[in-house]
C-alpha cells in the first residue's frame, strides 16, 4: 500500500525565491470525487494519473501511474472538472529535505503554498524563515478543493 505524508504551509515572504533550484509549470485536473480523488497531471517530465484517498490530512493513501501525454491532454480538455489547476512548482533544498512551493495561476492566482513530503508524521524538519502558518488541516488548500472553491472566490484570502 502506498502512503503520502505531506505537510502544507503558507509562505510569509518572497525569500524562498532565492533558494529555488528548478521550477516546473504544471496543469492538472480532477476526474472523479468520492472516496478518492483522481487527478491527471502534465508537466515537463510527462503525464500521470494519480489516485489519493480523500482523507485531507497529513497522511493518506496515494497511487501514481504514467499515462500517454496525448491521453492526459485529452482528459484535461474533455473530462476534467473546471477550473483546471495551473501552477508552477518550485523546488527548494533545505535542511536535508526538498520543499515544493506551488505558485498558482488562473482562478487560483495569488495563492502560494509550500509542501514537504516526509517519511513519518513525526519526522523532524528544519523550518525555513519564509515558512508561515501550517494549513495541512485546512481542506481549502488542497488542489482537489481548489477546483470547486478557487482561491479567487475566498473572502478571507491569506496567500
Amino acid at each position: 500500500m502506498a502512503a503520502e505524508i505531506e505537510r502544507k504551509f503558507l509562505v510569509r515572504h518572497e525569500g524562498w525565491r532565492a533558494a529555488v533550484s528548478r521550477s516546473v509549470p504544471m496543469r492538472q485536473g480532477y476526474l472523479a470525487e468520492g472516496n478518492a480523488s483522481v487527478r491527471v497531471r502534465v508537466d515537463e517530465t510527462g503525464a500521470n494519473l494519480n489516485i489519493k484517498s480523500m482523507t485531507l490530512n497529513i497522511s493518506r493513501l496515494e497511487y501514481e501511474y504514467d499515462i500517454p501525454e496525448a491521453d492526459a491532454h485529452e482528459m484535461l480538455d474533455q473530462l476534467c472538472q473546471r477550473p483546471i489547476i495551473e501552477k508552477t512548482r518550485h523546488y527548494i533544498e533545505n535542511g536535508g529535505h526538498t520543499w515544493e512551493v506551488d505558485e498558482f495561476a488562473g482562478d487560483n492566482a495569488g495563492l502560494v503554498v509550500a509542501e514537504l513530503e516526509l517519511s513519518a508524521e513525526d519526522e523532524a524538519y528544519e523550518r525555513p524563515d519564509w515558512l508561515g502558518e501550517e494549513v495541512s488541516d485546512d481542506p481549502r488548500y488542497y488542489n482537489v478543493s481548489l477546483v470547486t472553491y478557487p482561491y479567487r472566490d475566498w473572502p478571507d484570502r491569506k496567500g
